[in-house]
């Protein structure tokens, strides 16, 4: 039997799919992440934004096209805002939500609809065998920021953390050259008093390379990083959300910092890390943003000099209190995100620039129009050239910017 996992959206989700992957592995399947031919589809989708919810819909074509007789289970964060726009495509369909992903492959000859109430604690799923060379492990769930213009609160409910202990067992299980240590909020984990900080100082042991997933603003401090200074192989790569260098919007966000602390906090970091690969995420075009606003945004992009940057429009979600606000034109949100997109690319050329001549980690994933594909630890996309995959993070010679990170020569 062929079954295929597909996800749409965050990391979290590719933790929770790649926990099912492990399981129909056990189960005697033959499993891909991508969309091929199989005979049952779990569709892990997303709601993030109109956007995302629309491509978790539009799957079911797709998967039809390669079985129309396939079993499709639809779950995630876009079935948990609207169950009925999956669950009356078809009667062979199973619809979960958020909750409860464990329990989906004991539901495999289920159909109909299954929403889960919220759960309170965190839910343990089954170690992570991953696809991929770089291993995710989810250590935290739900939110309680409740910004005014994301729907995710309202569809993962609280904020929720995973014990340690299962952490420290599922790495050292797995034994990936890489672990991603991520969370819906990951920067709210607090597991019995234990915070992320602390929770940093528990994986000292472990013998992989640790990455962190996106972090907020507040978690920011000498303690968190003098302690991952002192983690034995920390990829110094840290995507710190911003979401606008506005005061006024980032208030009406309802986000818990201003532009100058997000400042302070990209400082404190250079001084512990000046390597360091910055990234973020900006919305553009956020109902009360003036032209003002937008240039305040394009002025933190140029005082940061980021690695990389994620921009996407404003995506009024039901639900939320922004989506009440009076949306802007899409002309002028294109507009502006095209002019942000120019200085994404510009930014990506400069952090590849500054790194010419120095020697980084370089960790394989693919091979692609005859060139070796990863990433460095501060998250610069690496080519390279005359290399054996072997599984091992090789020294890497960054020798100039090359498509959108750099080309770079393996050093012996």
């Amino acid at each position: 039997m062929k079954a295929v996992v597909f996800t749409l959206g965050c990391k979290v989700n590719e933790c929770e799919s790649d926990s099912l992957i492990a399981g129909l592995i056990e189960r005697g399947y033959e499993v891909s992440d991508k969309l091929i031919p199989a005979d049952l589809y779990i569709v892990n989708t997303c709601a993030v934004t109109a956007e995302a919810e629309k491509k978790s819909r539009q799957t079911a074509a797709r998967i039809k096209k390669l079985n129309a007789n396939a079993k499709i289970i639809f779950t995630g964060c876009a079935t948990q805002k609207n169950y009925k726009a999956f669950a009356d495509k078809s009667d062979a369909y199973l619809v979960t939500g958020t909750f409860n992903k464990n329990k989906i492959l004991d539901m495999l000859d289920k159909s109909g609809v299954d929403i889960s109430p919220p759960c309170e604690s965190y839910e343990e799923l089954a170690f992570v065998k991953t696809l991929r060379t770089r291993s995710y492990v989810k250590v935290q769930d739900g939110c309680n920021n409740f910004c005014s213009y994301c729907i995710i609160p309202y569809l993962r409910g609280r904020s929720r953390s995973r014990s340690p202990e299962s952490i420290i067992e599922e790495i050292n299980s797995v034994n990936p050259t890489e672990a991603v240590i991520n969370g819906i909020n990951l920067s709210a984990y607090d597991y019995n008093g234990v915070t992320l900080t602390g929770l940093m100082q528990k994986l000292q042991s472990v013998d992989c390379r640790i990455r962190l997933g996106s972090l907020e603003v507040r978690v920011i401090d000498d303690a968190f990083l003098t302690v991952l200074k002192n983690l034995r192989n920390f990829a110094p790569h840290f995507h710190l959300s911003l979401q606008s260098g506005s005061n006024a919007v980032l208030k009406k966000m309802n986000r818990h910092y201003t532009a100058e602390e997000y400042i302070e906090k990209v400082d404190l970091i250079r001084r512990y890390f000046p390597d360091a690969g910055i990234t973020t995420d900006i919305i553009v075009g956020f109902p009360t943003e003036t032209e003002k606003d937008f240039n305040d945004t394009l002025e933190l992009v140029e005082r940061v000099k980021f690695s990389d940057i994620h921009p996407f429009p404003f995506s009024p979600r039901s639900g939320t209190v922004a989506y009440k606000m009076q949306d802007l034109p899409s002309e002028i949100k294109k507009e502006r995100l095209n002019r942000l997109l120019e200085i994404k690319a510009q930014s990506k050329v400069a952090f590849a620039t500054q790194m010419v001549g120095k020697t980084l980690e370089f960790l394989f994933e693919e091979e692609k129009d005859g060139y070796f594909e990863g990433y460095s630890e501060n998250y610069l996309r690496l080519y390279v050239k005359d290399f054996t995959p072997c599984g091992k993070i090789k020294k890497a010679v960054v020798v100039k910017p090359f498509k959108d990170g750099a080309l770079a020569e393996i050093k012996e």
